[in-house]
């Protein structure tokens, strides 16, 4: 048996599908709920599987970058007439993308960060320093993103 914890966020991100044949090749854009499943055979120190703060400071960063932001294929022809965008751009190498394709990114980007074993020092409003650390045999299960309110894909095992 396991123990899992989840973590959402939410974000609103365009897309443009190169490959649909439908409208979905034109900009669109989603409110995208974005859930993190991570699990752990045991418990740590402090009795959790990982303290919620460190999945969010581990992996916010990263997942804020698709808010309010444009994803699109390399191939495809807009691209050139977006580059202003900046940071706002997100381009997928090859690739449409679809929330299967952004699932898979966001799980890649986890597991690395967990991989690393990172620890993160944060400072409250009054000063204080507080280390959060993504334990050692977590686990990340999947991640499932939200395209609609009745449509997901995910990533995982």
């Amino acid at each position: 048996m396991k123990y899992r914890i989840c973590v959402q966020f939410e974000v609103e991100s365009g897309h443009m599908l190169l490959k649909h044949p439908g409208k979905c090749r034109f900009p669109h854009g989603h409110s995208r709920r974005i859930e993190v499943v991570l699990s752990s055979p045991t418990l740590d120190a402090n009795d959790m599987v990982c303290d919620f703060k460190a999945i969010k400071v581990a992996v916010g960063d990263f997942i804020q970058s698709f808010d309010h932001a444009m994803a699109l294929n390399s191939a495809d022809p807009m691209l050139r007439s977006l580059e202003p965008m900046g940071e706002r751009l997100l381009v997928f190498e090859g690739q449409d993308p679809t929330t299967e394709v952004m699932a898979r990114r966001i799980y890649d980007h986890l597991k690395g960060a967990i991989e690393a074993a990172r620890e993160f020092s944060l400072r409250d409003r009054d000063g204080r320093s507080y280390v959060y650390a993504l334990p050692r045999g977590l686990e990340v299960e999947r991640v499932r993103v939200g395209e609609t309110s009745t449509t997901w894909a995910e990533y995982g095992h």
